[in-house]
This record gives structure tokens, C-alpha cells and sequence, in this order.
């Protein structure tokens, strides 16, 4: 296994920073601003021959209320899963109690800690370095996580004790089926999460906003790898005020690309909103599978599961390909049924298609239903091939293919989707025209006619 590496310290001392220049990523937002990362994120990077996993965690604040309790008890239980602890302090503002009380604490697991004086540029290191030794972890190392000043020393000091694993078959983490969990804030996404992997792996807070990061977690279920992400709520564009919120945003949708399925998450007490339709179009506009939530199903009574039933069918007609499950990520309920949902609409996604095959049901339904005349011509289809997968793309090839009315497209579409059994994903169905490219082109030799004249010049002896 790769050693596992947990960055932890007080907010805003730069260990998002940091763990974006262990990981060569950008994966943890990062902003002049406390308290920005709450779940553990997670991230791979090497140097060398020497790959490890690196663990952003939350600022630890000291406050024992409130969602600043449960982002200590995220990093605490990233220090206990992993093999060397990254304390980092901030060399500009000084030693604080905070660093002391944190120092005592990680003292207690009993696992190796190296104490990193960050935003250590411009200063002088060794007089900065005597205060923070007052801390009994040994002597800081000065690193300049924004400049990478110090961090090749740093890490060389943290990898070399660590024994040299083979990196085996072991499953990267960014391997499996990538599932992005979105919604609209507080509608229970960061609970689902936690349900689909049994434990408390992501804040779950009642307070819209409690996700910042698109955070990704790795985990294995009926022996097929995953890679569930959780991400930040969206709300309606003119609300997102704060730049991190719209940063967080940006994250969610580039998740949504990402992604091999999305789950879209909506909250049962308020009904399918307008934002709620805005969201499912953009998942629809990127391709990827889709497999509707519908959480806290379980606070509703009969006559409220009827009308929002209907509620989903009417303001969400355009995604008639997705399966819409009925849960209670609280509960469990429903949570195992979504996810066997998940696996059929990868499946359908992602599957191959030969072209013959396609060619045959092209054939087989044309005869069934035969395109219109244009122009007292009969459009022709010759034969169809795959063009892409997630979504599933299907080209078909024949003549006047621009003349091919939205009626005819439509059946072609919903045909091929059901003799394929295709489920929770859209399917794309193109037409390319194959007409002779020298009609009306005057004075140009097809390549017929050109082999057609180099035959009679060797026979003939004439240039």
C-alpha cells in the first residue's frame, strides 16, 4: 500500500496549498480566507520512485460547537488511517495556543509528526524555527508551500523512513466508476455519500453550504471499484455571491464532466424546484449517465408521494431516459436499489456496439417504418456504426441525410434505445450524407475514371 500522508494545523495556515503542490493538482480550493477546506480530500503524488497518498484536512479551530466540531473529528480520523503526520504552522503569524493544543493532541497517537513552518519566504529561519521547538516535536522544516521552497527537502526527510511497497495491482483513485453526487445545497447529498460507503466520510451538517470542495472517495462495493464524488451544492446563479461559493460551483460542473454517472439528488420536502431543472439540464448537456434521487422520501405521506410523483414527471420530461429512485439517504432506504441503478446506466453508457449489428437494426426498422419522400425522393440509409460512448453515439451514413425531418430522427432514436435495453443514459444519434462528392463538379476526373485512363496509357504506350 502507498504510505499515507495527513496534512493537519490550525485554518488558514496553507495546508490546501500545500497538498496541491504534493499532488501536483488543484484539487483543494485554496483562497485567502479560514476555514475553506472542511471533509478530507484526498489525492495521490510521487517523488521519485516513492508514490504516496496525501490528505487535506480541515483547519482545526479549537471551537467544540457547531460544524467546526465535526471538521476536527474529519481530520482526526484522517491522523488515525494514516502513517506520518504533516503539521503545519505559520511562520509569519507566530507559535499561538492553538499550535500548542494541537501538538499535545497529535502527541497521543503515537504516530510520526513533522512540524512544517510554512510561509517561511523573506524570513529568517533559524530564529523563527527556536520559538516553534518550544512545541517538543523536533526542529521545523521551512517550506514555502506558494513557492515550493523547501518541499523536495521536506519530503525526501518524510519518504525515507517509510519502507519501499510495490505498487502491485493496487486500484489508483481515480480508478472505477466515477459517480458525482449533485443537487441544490442541503438537499442531503454529503448523507448519501456516507450511506453508500457505511461511515462518516464527509461533513453532513443541517446548513446549506457544508460542502465547499467536489471531494473524491474511493471505496469497493460487491467487488467493482468506485470513485464517488461528493460535491457543493448549486444554487441559482444571481445568489452565488461569494467567490469561493463560485469557485465551489465551478468544481461541481467540472465534476459533472468527469464523471462516469451523475446522481442527482432532489429533496422531497420542497418538491422538484426551477434550480432543480436547471441542473438537470446541464447533466443532460454534458451526456453522462443519469439516475435521479429523490431523498427524504420518507417524511412524505401517501397523497404528498403521489402529487410529487407527477410533480417529477411534468417539470422533468427531458431526462424520460433516467430511472428515478425514491430514498432516505438518513434511513438507508431506496440507497441500495440507486446504486444497482448506477451500475445498468454505466453499463449502458460505456457498452460496445458492433457495426453490423447496427447496420441490421437500421435495416430492420427502416423497413418498418420507411423515411420520407424530399423532393419526390426517397431518402436512403444504408448503414449505421458507433461513434462514441457516455452517451452512446450512433452515426448513420446514407443520402439527403439533412432532409431527414425531427419526427423520423425521434423514431429512429427511442427505437434504437429500446431494442438496445439502454437505461439512465441519452442516446446520440447522428446522420453523415455519403452523396458523390464530383456531381455537379465539372472537369474533374473521378478516381474511377483516373485508373480507367492509366490503364489505356499502359496499354496504349501514350503519355
Amino acid at each position: 500500500m502507498k504510505p499515507v500522508i495527513v496534512l493537519v494545523g490550525r485554518p488558514n495556515v496553507g495546508k490546501s496549498t500545500l497538498f496541491n503542490r504534493l499532488t501536483q493538482s488543484r484539487a483543494a480550493l485554496v483562497a485567502d480566507q479560514p476555514g475553506l477546506t472542511r471533509d478530507r480530500i484526498y489525492g495521490t503524488g510521487r517523488v521519485g520512485d516513492r508514490p504516496y497518498i496525501a490528505v487535506d484536512t480541515g483547519g482545526l479551530s479549537g471551537e467544540r460547537d457547531g460544524i467546526d466540531s465535526l471538521m476536527a473529528e474529519q481530520a482526526m480520523l484522517a491522523v488515525q488511517e494514516s502513517d506520518v503526520i504533516l503539521f503545519l504552522v505559520d511562520g509569519r503569524a507566530g507559535m499561538t495556543s492553538g499550535d500548542q493544543d494541537i501538538a499535545r493532541h497529535l502527541r497521543q497517537f503515537g504516530k510520526p509528526v513533522y512540524l512544517i513552518l510554512n510561509k517561511a519566504e523573506g524570513l529568517n529561519a533559524a530564529i523563527v524555527s527556536a520559538e516553534f521547538q518550544a512545541l517538543g516535536l523536533g526542529m521545523p522544516y521551512p517550506v514555502s508551500a506558494t513557492h515550493g521552497d523547501g518541499i523536495g527537502h521536506m519530503m525526501e526527510a518524510v519518504l525515507t523512513p517509510l519502507p519501499i511497497e510495490s505498487e502491485g495491482s493496487e486500484t489508483d483513485l481515480a480508478s472505477g466508476i466515477k459517480v458525482a453526487i449533485v443537487g441544490r445545497p442541503n438537499v442531503g447529498k454529503s448523507t448519501l455519500v456516507n450511506r453508500i460507503i457505511g461511515e462518516e466520510r464527509v461533513l453532513a451538517f443541517d446548513e446549506p453550504g457544508t460542502t465547499r470542495d467536489s471531494i473524491s472517495i474511493p471505496f469497493e462495493r460487491d467487488q467493482r471499484h468506485y470513485t464517488l464524488i461528493d460535491t457543493a451544492g448549486v444554487r441559482r446563479r444571481h445568489k452565488v455571491t461569494d467567490m469561493v461559493e463560485k469557485f465551489s460551483v465551478v468544481k461541481t460542473l467540472q465534476s459533472v464532466e468527469e464523471a462516469h454517472v451523475v446522481v442527482l439528488v432532489l429533496d422531497a420536502d420542497s418538491g422538484v424546484t426551477d434550480q432543480d431543472a436547471t441542473l438537470a439540464g446541464i447533466v443532460l448537456e454534458s451526456g453522462r449517465a443519469l439516475v435521479i434521487a429523490v431523498n427524504k422520501w420518507d417524511k412524505l405521506d401517501t397523497e404528498q408521494r403521489t402529487y410529487l410523483k407527477r410533480e417529477v414527471e411534468r417539470k422533468l420530461p427531458f431526462l424520460e431516459f433516467a430511472t428515478v429512485y425514491f430514498i432516505s439517504a438518513l434511513q438507508g432506504t431506496g440507497v441500495d436499489k440507486a446504486m444497482a441503478g448506477v451500475d445498468r446506466a454505466y453499463q449502458s453508457a460505456t457498452q460496445k456496439l458492433s457495426t453490423p449489428q447496427l447496420t441490421r437494426y437500421l435495416m430492420d426498422l427502416v423497413k418498418q417504418h420507411q423515411p420520407p419522400l424530399v423532393h419526390g425522393r426517397r431518402i436512403k440509409l444504408r448503414y449505421a456504426h458507433q461513434g462514441g460512448q457516455n452517451p452512446p453515439t450512433i452515426i448513420i451514413h446514407g443520402n439527403q441525410v439533412d432532409a431527414v425531418p425531427g419526427a423520423y430522427r425521434r423514431y429512429l432514436s427511442n427505437a434504437f434505445r429500446e431494442i438496445l435495453k439502454l437505461e439512465g443514459t441519452p442516446l446520440v444519434v447522428e446522420f453523415k450524407g455519403s452523396e458523390n462528392p464530383y456531381r455537379d463538379k465539372k472537369n474533374i476526373l473521378t478516381p474511377r475514371q483516373i485508373q480507367k485512363r492509366q490503364r489505356m496509357r499502359r496499354h496504349y504506350g501514350k503519355s
